[in-house]
């Protein structure tokens, strides 16, 4: 048995698809189901139980013996919730929760971190572990999300095999009920749909042009390939980015959509929002040498190829994975 907590979430749902492709049925699908909307992400998926979030502590105590792998994929993601108290239950003491059971059960454990750990880049984004006491998260998700990561490697006891991922800017299908916090792509198509034009950010930087801010946008179907992999390599832990390792510009994002699907392109600029302007990141890009090092070898989708998949075979005909 595999447990992916945030199961019904965006990256969790797309992780049991991918799992079920490669014959992989046995899934403990972990999550607060209360949620409708998200529920639809796990619709046909092959899950052999679900179990609430609440409910996972009891559950493993009673079953480890079946279960042959953890991916902990959920977590508080809201990066404009600010109350630290739901971040350090949700993110922090959860985790640590399920990382001791990891051990006392002898269960390998793959967990999602976040770029957001980076903040606004000051000492780069190289996954270097001795840096990482030392980063600076903009909002309390990052700082949960880097809690744990400090937390993790001052751990004498570790699971025999771990690895924390850093995502960065992840984008694919099974987003649909994440509103705001959904991709940029997301929102891009929606706006393209609806006006045929699409507004970004002004920069207020002298070295950055209109719309050339720059991120590592990953497609999610690159993600749970680096978490398979993982799930099949099983030494070399600790903590890894996972971007693609070239950063590319919103008007990039923005023209690939257009292009996806089949419209003229047409970007207007609008001022970044005062409240934000001051960290607001204008370059973000993974180091992903420490990844490749370790034996993953596989092609990243560049970024015109992700949209256009996710856009032509997901958003316009309204699908999930």
């Amino acid at each position: 048995m595999i447990i992916v907590t945030g199961a019904a979430g965006f990256i969790g749902s797309c992780l049991i698809a991918r799992l079920n492709e490669l014959n992989f049925n046995y899934i403990i699908a972990v999550d607060d189901f209360s949620f409708p909307e998200k529920n639809k992400n796990l619709e046909g998926k092959k899950i052999m139980e679900r179990v609430e979030r609440t409910d996972l502590a009891d559950w493993l105590d009673i079953n480890y013996r079946e279960v042959e792998f953890c991916f902990h994929i959920g977590a508080r993601t809201d990066t404009t919730e600010f109350n630290k108290a739901i971040f350090d239950e949700l993110n922090v003491e959860y985790s640590k929760m399920l990382w001791n059971k990891c051990i006392d059960y002898q269960i390998p454990l793959v967990y999602a971190s976040s770029a957001a750990t980076y903040g606004l880049g000051e000492l780069g984004y190289d996954d270097n572990e001795a840096l990482i006491p030392q980063l600076k998260p903009l909002n309390p998700y990052g700082d949960s999300k880097n809690d744990f990561d400090i937390w993790a490697l001052t751990q004498e006891k570790k699971p025999f095999f771990w690895a924390g991922l850093k995502f960065f800017n992840v984008y694919g299908p099974n987003e649909y009920h994440k509103s705001r916090m959904a991709s940029v792509i997301w929102h891009a198509f929606r706006q393209i749909n609806e006006t045929g034009s699409l507004r970004l950010f002004k920069s207020h930087r002298p070295d950055y042009a209109d719309g050339q801010q720059m991120r590592d946008f990953i497609y999610v179907k690159d993600l749970v390939a680096v978490c398979v992999f993982l799930m099949e390599h099983r030494k070399n832990s600790g903590i890894y980015n996972l971007g693609t390792g070239i950063a590319r510009s919103f008007n990039d994002l923005g023209k690939s959509t257009f292009v996806a699907m089949g419209k003229e392109v047409n970007i207007n600029y609008i001022d970044t929002p005062a409240d934000i302007r001051d960290k607001y990141q204008y370059f973000t890009e993974a180091n992903m040498s420490k990844l490749i090092s370790i034996g993953y070898d596989k092609p990243f989708y560049t970024l015109e190829e992700g949209v256009k998949d996710y856009v032509q075979n997901y958003l316009i005909p309204a699908k999930y994975w």
